[in-house]
């Protein structure tokens, strides 16, 4: 059953061979702001047939005021039919109007965004919880992906709010008034997760989560690592200890701008586009109105599943942006982003189809484009790519207004047979991605060595690009190629293909196995902080990876706090980074660490 809204406004992995053994190893172990209207450059005049701006959000954006009846019913509504739905086409976007809530408990199935509607997370209070459990999966938490919360402030029931989550479930704009336990009931398997522009008053408690990043938020402490914690511009964060514990912690981020968000102004709905920090740290919300751009919801095209590429296209060309509403587009022609300072936002994991082998989406060499909150699933016919963000060869200097990848994933395989060469391409210089999942699925339907054959996970060609909050899996080759010169990630998370049937389908001429991040031999400067790569192949369990972490030899290329790990024994890694670091050795499952590279 599908809920309609409640505002009737007018616009209104092998799951256990994969997970258990990693869970094994887990548990063992502000100024005013500027409210200026902002739109693409160079909008075309208006015509007969301009498509109009605005409209109707549809029926699986729900509205809540704090006057609704019956939301914790809806609430429960949607969450049964989401629970286990890990493959289904069910989307949703959970609305609140700013006001008090109490007496909520918002448990978040799969595909199933909740959100405040307020300019601040105080704004939109819930006496209650925002919940991710995985009794579904009997304890095991570490296939709860795709789901998200933003935007409010959470007073927990029972004092500590359960956020147990795995990859592509981020948690951003949320002011929890207690504590965050980021792992399942029973303290059970998990591998997650990230957390930006937070306030969390009490402590984090981690417990069994393998690796997490957090970034520009504050936290009343943090109790536990497993693997690899990364934290940057984060008061309160752990001291820097890597490898024991294995903290990883920079006092600030070096260039960071917060995702898009909706927002009600009286009745009228915008997006706020918050503007760009350099050395940022802490929250960019608490001290007065937050710093950035409005735009009315009557300058997004609002598109609806069932909408065609061309007609996507059109609205981008009379200089609209575009607000996906959930569910799911098929795309005979790739969006194509020309102007700058485009925004491209979806709610509730709208997701991106490319049919015939097309790129589902690609963007022109302009400044301040943004790409937010969806997801793109590779098609039955293999795609060159499936994100471009600027052309082959683009060159302009993008630095004092860079595009931004934000909660953008890509999947291959796992809803059905689905290829790609490469996922994501980053052409343009100074892109900042942050967060991303790209996964080769690892279970589900239309997995296998070449059924969703996939060589390479994200490449980088542009210059000065910024990483923050990389997950990248199981690629036939190499996960991260990395080309351009000045390149930064700050953590980066990545398991090597599992399903590689022996020694010779991975091999890279003389050398065992494609490293999980490969830095091109002919780039002199890049920086990365906290990474771990993991193996298991269990297929044939005695293929040999030569390293996680291939790059060239040079001062200029700097890594900190890497690790490798064979998942119980699975396959092995001779060395972390090109020569160093000593092999993974038997079943034990304990990493091989290297703090400073060269």
């Amino acid at each position: 059953m599908t809920p309609s809204p409640a505002d009737a406004s007018s616009f209104g992995r092998t799951p256990l061979a994969r997970r258990s053994v990693l869970g094994v190893m887990a548990a063992a172990a502000a100024a005013p702001g500027l409210l200026a209207l902002s739109s693409p450059a160079s909008a075309a005049p208006d015509r007969a047939l301009d498509l109009p701006g605005g409209g109707d959000l549809g029926p699986n954006v729900i509205v809540f005021d704090p006057s609704t009846a019956g939301i914790q019913d809806r609430l429960d509504e949607i969450f049964a039919q989401q629970e286990t739905a890990q493959f289904g086409t069910g989307r949703y976007q959970l609305l609140f109007k700013p006001g008090t809530y109490s007496g909520l408990n918002a448990q978040l199935g799969f595909y199933t965004s909740i959100a405040g509607l307020g300019l601040s997370p105080d704004d939109t209070s819930i006496n209650g919880d925002v919940t991710v459990d995985a009794g579904w999966f009997n304890g095991n938490a570490t296939q709860n992906f795709w789901r998200s919360a933003e935007n409010l402030a959470l007073t927990p029931v029972n004092g500590t709010n359960r956020w147990a989550v795995a990859q592509a479930a981020p948690f951003r704009r949320m002011h929890i008034r207690g504590g965050l336990n980021l792992s399942p009931t029973g303290y059970g398997w998990a591998s997650g997760g990230y957390i930006a522009d937070s306030r969390v008053d009490g402590s984090v408690g981690p417990y069994s989560q393998q690796q997490w990043y957090t970034r520009d938020s504050s936290v009343g402490g943090w109790l536990n690592a497993v693997w690899n914690m990364v934290f940057s511009g984060v008061e309160g964060a752990p001291a820097q200890s890597f490898p024991s514990p294995p903290y990883t912690t920079l006092d600030t981020t070096p260039v960071s701008r917060e995702k898009p968000f909706l927002y009600l102004d009286g009745s009228d709905y915008k997006v706020f586009l918050p503007e760009p920090r350099t050395d940022a740290r802490g929250t960019t919300w608490g001290s007065g109105t937050p710093r950035g751009t409005s735009v009315p919801l009557t300058q997004f095209y609002v598109a609806q599943p069932g909408v065609t590429a061309a007609t996507l296209n059109q609205a981008l060309t009379q200089g609209l942006h575009l607000l996906l509403t959930p569910g799911i587009y098929h795309l005979d022609q790739p969006i194509q982003v020309n102007s700058p300072n485009t925004v491209v936002l979806g709610l509730g994991y709208a997701t991106l189809v490319p049919d015939n082998g097309v790129t589902a989406l690609k963007t022109a060499d302009v400044d301040g484009v943004r790409l937010a909150g969806f997801l793109i699933d590779a098609g039955t016919a293999n795609s060159d790519t499936l994100l471009e963000v600027g052309p082959a060869g683009a060159s302009a200097d993008h630095s004092a207004n860079p595009t931004t990848v934000q909660d953008v994933f890509v999947r291959i395989g796992g809803a059905g047979a689905g290829k790609a060469t490469t996922s994501m391409v980053i052409n343009s210089r100074d892109t900042i991605v942050d967060h991303t999942w790209v996964w080769r699925a690892d279970h589900g339907e239309g997995v296998g060595w070449d059924t969703n054959r996939a060589d390479y996970g994200i490449v980088v060609n542009g210059d000065n690009v910024l990483a923050t909050g990389l997950f990248v899996e199981h690629f036939n080759k190499y996960d991260v190629q990395w080309n351009g010169e000045g390149g930064r990630t700050i953590f980066f998370q990545n398991e090597k293909a599992y399903d590689a049937p022996n020694q010779a389908a991975i091999q890279n001429g003389d050398i065992k196995g494609y490293a999980a991040y490969k830095v091109a031999d002919s780039v002199s400067t890049h920086e990365a902080w906290g990474l771990g790569s993991y193996c298991y192949f269990n297929v044939d369990p005695t293929i040999v990876q030569h390293n996680g972490f291939a790059v060239p030899d040079t001062p200029g290329v700097k890594f900190h706090d890497v690790l490798v790990v064979s998942l119980g024994g699975q396959g092995q890694y001779e060395h972390v980074i090109n020569e160093t670091g000593s092999p993974t050795s038997g079943t034990d499952t304990v990493p091989s660490t290297v703090t400073s590279y060269p």
